[in-house]
Protein backbone atom coordinates (compact mmCIF):
# COMPACT_ATOMS: atom_id res chain seq x y z
CA UNK A 1 0.00 0.00 0.00
CA UNK A 2 1.23 3.50 -0.90
CA UNK A 3 0.11 6.66 0.87
CA UNK A 4 0.09 10.15 -0.63
CA UNK A 5 2.53 12.70 0.77
CA UNK A 6 1.45 16.34 0.45
CA UNK A 7 3.33 19.61 1.00
CA UNK A 8 2.39 22.77 2.92
CA UNK A 9 0.12 23.83 0.05
CA UNK A 10 -1.74 20.53 0.00
CA UNK A 11 -0.20 19.48 -3.31
CA UNK A 12 0.76 15.83 -3.84
CA UNK A 13 4.50 15.25 -3.83
CA UNK A 14 5.34 11.56 -3.71
CA UNK A 15 4.21 8.18 -2.46
CA UNK A 16 5.15 6.45 0.77
CA UNK A 17 5.10 2.68 1.24
CA UNK A 18 2.94 1.59 4.17
CA UNK A 19 1.79 -1.65 5.74
CA UNK A 20 -0.96 -3.50 3.86
CA UNK A 21 -2.09 -5.01 7.15
CA UNK A 22 -2.84 -1.52 8.46
CA UNK A 23 -3.95 0.41 5.39
CA UNK A 24 -5.37 -2.24 3.03
CA UNK A 25 -7.70 -4.14 5.33
CA UNK A 26 -11.28 -4.91 4.32
CA UNK A 27 -14.03 -2.74 5.81
CA UNK A 28 -15.72 -4.46 8.75
CA UNK A 29 -18.79 -2.43 9.69
CA UNK A 30 -19.83 -4.64 12.62
CA UNK A 31 -16.37 -4.47 14.23
CA UNK A 32 -16.13 -0.69 13.76
CA UNK A 33 -19.58 -0.28 15.29
CA UNK A 34 -18.43 -2.32 18.29
CA UNK A 35 -15.36 -0.09 18.72
CA UNK A 36 -17.35 3.14 18.53
CA UNK A 37 -20.02 1.86 20.92
CA UNK A 38 -17.41 0.67 23.43
CA UNK A 39 -15.43 3.93 23.23
CA UNK A 40 -18.51 6.08 23.87
CA UNK A 41 -19.79 3.78 26.63
CA UNK A 42 -16.42 3.78 28.41
CA UNK A 43 -16.54 7.58 28.50
CA UNK A 44 -19.81 7.63 30.41
CA UNK A 45 -19.95 8.50 34.10
CA UNK A 46 -22.51 7.26 36.59
CA UNK A 47 -24.22 10.57 37.37
CA UNK A 48 -27.80 9.30 37.71
CA UNK A 49 -29.30 8.42 41.07
CA UNK A 50 -32.80 7.23 41.92
CA UNK A 51 -34.33 6.01 45.20
CA UNK A 52 -35.80 2.63 45.98
CA UNK A 53 -38.71 2.07 48.35
CA UNK A 54 -36.47 2.15 51.38
CA UNK A 55 -34.90 5.52 50.52
CA UNK A 56 -37.91 7.70 49.63
CA UNK A 57 -39.18 10.06 52.33
CA UNK A 58 -42.54 8.46 53.05
CA UNK A 59 -44.35 7.39 56.19
CA UNK A 60 -43.76 3.81 57.28
CA UNK A 61 -47.32 3.55 58.59
CA UNK A 62 -49.76 1.19 56.89
CA UNK A 63 -52.11 3.47 54.88
CA UNK A 64 -55.29 1.61 55.96
CA UNK A 65 -56.23 -1.62 57.62
CA UNK A 66 -55.74 -4.87 55.78
CA UNK A 67 -59.40 -5.95 55.52
CA UNK A 68 -62.86 -4.45 55.45
CA UNK A 69 -62.27 -1.23 53.47
CA UNK A 70 -63.05 -2.63 50.01
CA UNK A 71 -59.78 -1.28 48.71
CA UNK A 72 -56.71 -3.20 47.67
CA UNK A 73 -54.38 -4.07 50.51
CA UNK A 74 -51.41 -1.72 50.93
CA UNK A 75 -48.43 -1.85 53.22
CA UNK A 76 -46.47 1.36 52.67
CA UNK A 77 -46.86 4.59 50.73
CA UNK A 78 -43.31 4.09 49.45
CA UNK A 79 -44.44 1.16 47.30
CA UNK A 80 -43.19 1.37 43.71
CA UNK A 81 -46.80 0.91 42.61
CA UNK A 82 -47.79 4.23 44.15
CA UNK A 83 -47.16 7.67 42.77
CA UNK A 84 -44.19 9.16 44.60
CA UNK A 85 -42.98 5.75 45.65
CA UNK A 86 -39.55 4.28 45.10
CA UNK A 87 -38.22 2.77 41.89
CA UNK A 88 -38.14 -1.00 41.51
CA UNK A 89 -34.71 -1.05 39.83
CA UNK A 90 -33.23 2.41 40.55
CA UNK A 91 -30.26 3.84 38.67
CA UNK A 92 -27.15 3.98 40.81
CA UNK A 93 -24.28 6.53 40.71
CA UNK A 94 -21.74 3.70 40.63
CA UNK A 95 -23.34 2.05 37.62
CA UNK A 96 -20.74 0.50 35.33
CA UNK A 97 -21.12 1.26 31.62
CA UNK A 98 -17.78 -0.10 30.41
CA UNK A 99 -17.53 -2.39 27.41
CA UNK A 100 -14.56 -4.69 26.97
CA UNK A 101 -12.89 -4.93 23.58
CA UNK A 102 -10.13 -7.46 23.02
CA UNK A 103 -6.77 -6.09 21.96
CA UNK A 104 -6.76 -8.04 18.71
CA UNK A 105 -10.25 -6.82 17.81
CA UNK A 106 -9.33 -3.22 18.63
CA UNK A 107 -6.27 -3.31 16.39
CA UNK A 108 -8.25 -4.88 13.57
CA UNK A 109 -11.00 -2.26 13.91
CA UNK A 110 -8.62 0.71 13.90
CA UNK A 111 -6.81 -0.76 10.89
CA UNK A 112 -10.15 -1.13 9.08
CA UNK A 113 -10.92 2.55 9.74
CA UNK A 114 -7.51 3.67 8.45
CA UNK A 115 -7.95 1.48 5.37
CA UNK A 116 -11.35 3.00 4.62
CA UNK A 117 -9.95 6.52 4.99
CA UNK A 118 -7.28 5.68 2.41
CA UNK A 119 -9.87 4.26 -0.01
CA UNK A 120 -11.99 7.40 0.33
CA UNK A 121 -9.01 9.72 -0.15
CA UNK A 122 -9.43 11.22 3.33
CA UNK A 123 -5.96 10.37 4.68
CA UNK A 124 -2.75 12.18 3.77
CA UNK A 125 0.83 12.21 5.04
CA UNK A 126 3.20 15.13 5.62
CA UNK A 127 6.86 15.16 6.48
CA UNK A 128 6.36 17.28 9.62
CA UNK A 129 3.67 19.59 10.90
CA UNK A 130 3.92 22.53 13.27
CA UNK A 131 3.68 26.29 13.70
CA UNK A 132 6.33 28.82 14.72
CA UNK A 133 4.18 30.67 17.24
CA UNK A 134 1.17 29.81 19.40
CA UNK A 135 -1.47 31.69 17.41
CA UNK A 136 -4.78 30.25 16.23
CA UNK A 137 -4.78 32.52 13.18
CA UNK A 138 -1.42 31.16 11.98
CA UNK A 139 -2.61 27.54 12.16
CA UNK A 140 -5.96 28.39 10.56
CA UNK A 141 -4.23 30.06 7.62
CA UNK A 142 -1.86 27.14 7.20
CA UNK A 143 -4.69 24.61 7.13
CA UNK A 144 -6.69 26.79 4.73
CA UNK A 145 -3.70 26.92 2.40
CA UNK A 146 -3.59 23.12 2.46
CA UNK A 147 -7.30 22.90 1.68
CA UNK A 148 -8.15 21.40 5.07
CA UNK A 149 -11.17 22.48 7.11
CA UNK A 150 -12.30 19.59 9.30
CA UNK A 151 -9.11 17.68 10.08
CA UNK A 152 -7.65 15.30 12.64
CA UNK A 153 -3.90 15.89 12.89
CA UNK A 154 -1.86 12.99 14.27
CA UNK A 155 1.73 13.94 15.02
CA UNK A 156 4.52 11.97 16.63
CA UNK A 157 4.70 14.62 19.38
CA UNK A 158 2.43 17.61 20.07
CA UNK A 159 4.48 20.68 20.97
CA UNK A 160 3.09 23.60 22.97
CA UNK A 161 2.77 25.95 19.98
CA UNK A 162 0.67 23.48 18.03
CA UNK A 163 -1.50 22.60 21.02
CA UNK A 164 -2.23 26.22 21.93
CA UNK A 165 -2.92 27.13 18.31
CA UNK A 166 -5.41 24.32 17.74
CA UNK A 167 -7.52 24.31 20.89
CA UNK A 168 -9.78 27.19 19.75
CA UNK A 169 -10.48 25.68 16.33
CA UNK A 170 -13.69 23.59 16.64
CA UNK A 171 -13.02 21.50 13.52
CA UNK A 172 -9.37 20.74 14.28
CA UNK A 173 -7.99 18.20 16.73
CA UNK A 174 -4.29 17.50 17.29
CA UNK A 175 -3.36 14.24 19.01
CA UNK A 176 -0.50 11.83 19.38
CA UNK A 177 -0.80 8.32 17.88
CA UNK A 178 -1.67 6.70 21.22
CA UNK A 179 -4.63 9.09 21.62
CA UNK A 180 -6.19 8.56 18.19
CA UNK A 181 -9.64 7.14 18.91
CA UNK A 182 -12.17 5.56 16.51
CA UNK A 183 -14.78 8.30 17.00
CA UNK A 184 -12.39 11.10 15.99
CA UNK A 185 -11.10 9.12 13.00
CA UNK A 186 -14.65 8.79 11.69
CA UNK A 187 -15.84 12.26 12.71
CA UNK A 188 -13.38 14.49 10.87
CA UNK A 189 -13.47 14.85 7.09
CA UNK A 190 -9.70 14.52 6.71
CA UNK A 191 -6.91 12.87 8.67
CA UNK A 192 -3.35 14.17 8.45
CA UNK A 193 -0.43 12.00 9.55
CA UNK A 194 3.19 12.96 9.99
CA UNK A 195 5.79 10.41 8.92
CA UNK A 196 6.90 9.99 12.52
CA UNK A 197 3.30 9.35 13.63
CA UNK A 198 2.85 6.85 10.82
CA UNK A 199 5.86 4.85 12.03
CA UNK A 200 4.50 4.84 15.60
CA UNK A 201 1.02 3.73 14.45
CA UNK A 202 2.49 0.87 12.43
CA UNK A 203 4.49 -0.18 15.49
CA UNK A 204 1.44 0.02 17.78
CA UNK A 205 -0.93 -1.91 15.50
CA UNK A 206 1.52 -4.43 14.10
Amino acid sequence: MELQIIDDQGQPQSKLAASDQLFARAYNEALIHQLVTAYMANGRAGTRAQKDRGEVNKSKKKPWRQKGTGRARAGKASSPLWRGGGKIFPNSPDENFTHKVNRKAYRAGISAIFSQLVREGRLSVVETFGVDQPKTRVLAQKLKGMGLQSVLIITDSVDENLFLSSRNLPNVLVVEPRNADPVSLLKFERTLLTKGALAKIEEMLA
